[in-house]
């Protein structure tokens, strides 16, 4: 089936389902001598893994890493990484009562309608799960953009229309919704907490910030920067929308207040508020990248909904089981894998072209 590789010269491959045996990925193109170790992969994704705080899921998933193939005595050898994680603890006689029911919101349908099969075991492929594959490489890219100087952050912005007033990077990790704003992650909370006490789900938006980009990455015409970045976090199930430096707002700005003006340091040319977001004509000038994206509200929610049955019929449907009342905290890794996959594979592109 198409769609399950992401890449050209670092390619990724993630296979298996939600409630199968594993989950995993294969990773093409990692080049030979870089350092790498279990638990380089494994500190990313505890930051995604279920049942992290009251707020997520309560499925239990140590999602433990293991690598199987293409790393000798701590170093890649430029053969493929094979990374695979067990799952443990899906609980699969949650989604028996609703085998034959197209859930509101999920893949259920469209999948059915492509395939004629579906895995009803909590979406199969088209679960969140599967982004774990995503994480466990981009902990591999990220050890590329090292070597480069390239750090990905990205955190929570806003929940459920409860917005970050200041943004303090130090403390994304030591509140449970990832926001750079520990006030309005306290308030952010609790909205979280009302929609899950009233059987819903909210959503938000997530920014991330790209620095030591050096400029000329990305390709012009079908293939420029944001293209690539923008192909790889809507790929995202719950992401909805992109948008890039001053984004949407530029709509009403006039050229003159957009435009953003030029110095000289140090022999770099550098901008003023950068409001093209570290992107000019689809390749990075060497300023800061950065986009924001709006995750939508879970769509497993408690309260009744009318669905589709596969007999094309209508039925009352409560969904059972362990969900997340808000998906953006846990997403904000996987932004930064999908993001940390394009940047690697765009240095070595750009190597491959001027040496």
């Amino acid at each position: 089936m198409a769609g399950n590789a992401f890449g050209e010269l670092f390619k990724v491959t993630t296979f298996g389902e939600s409630h199968g045996p594993a989950i995993g990925c294969v990773i093409d193109g990692v080049p030979p001598g870089l350092d790498l170790s279990q638990p380089d992969i494994q500190k990313d994704l505890d930051r995604r893994k279920p049942g992290q705080s009251d707020v997520t899921t309560q499925r239990k998933e140590s999602d433990t890493v293991e690598i199987l193939s293409g790393v000798f005595e701590g170093k890649t050898t430029g053969t493929p990484i094979a990374l695979i994680i067990r799952n443990a603890d899906h609980q699969s006689k949650d989604y028996e009562n609703i085998k034959d029911i197209f859930r509101p919101g999920h893949a259920d349908y469209t999948f059915f309608q492509k395939f004629g099969i579906r895995d009803h075991r909590g979406g199969g492929r088209s679960s969140g799960r599967e982004t774990a594959a995503r994480v466990a490489a981009g902990a591999v890219a990220k050890k590329i953009l090292l070597k480069h100087g390239i750090a990905i952050t990205a955190y929570t912005l806003a929940i459920g229309g409860v917005h970050a007033d200041t943004i303090d990077l130090s403390v994304i990790e030591e509140n449970i919704v990832r926001s750079p704003d520990l006030e309005a992650a306290a308030n952010m909370v609790k909205k979280i907490n009302a929609a899950r006490e009233s059987g819903d789900s909210v959503g938000g938006i997530i920014e991330a910030v790209i620095v030591g980009v050096p400029a000329g990455l990305g390709d012009p015409v079908f293939d420029k920067l944001e293209a690539r970045l923008s192909h790889a976090v809507m790929s995202i199930g719950a992401v909805k929308g992109i948008e890039f430096g001053s984004g949407f707002s530029s709509a009403n700005m006039y050229g003159s207040q957009h435009n953003d003006e030029v110095s000289i340091v140090d022999g770099k040319v550098v901008t003023g508020h950068n409001f093209a977001g570290g992107i000019s004509g689809g390749i990075s000038n060497g300023e800061s990248i950065n986009f924001r994206l709006a995750v939508k509200p879970t769509s497993s929610i408690a309260a009744r909904q009318q669905a589709a049955t596969k007999d094309m019929a209508l039925s009352d449907i409560e969904i059972k089981g362990r969900h997340d009342p808000c998906l953006t905290p846990r997403i904000v890794p996987v932004v930064e894998a999908m993001t940390a996959l394009v940047i690697a594979d765009c240095i070595l592109l750009q190597q491959s072209l001027r040496p």
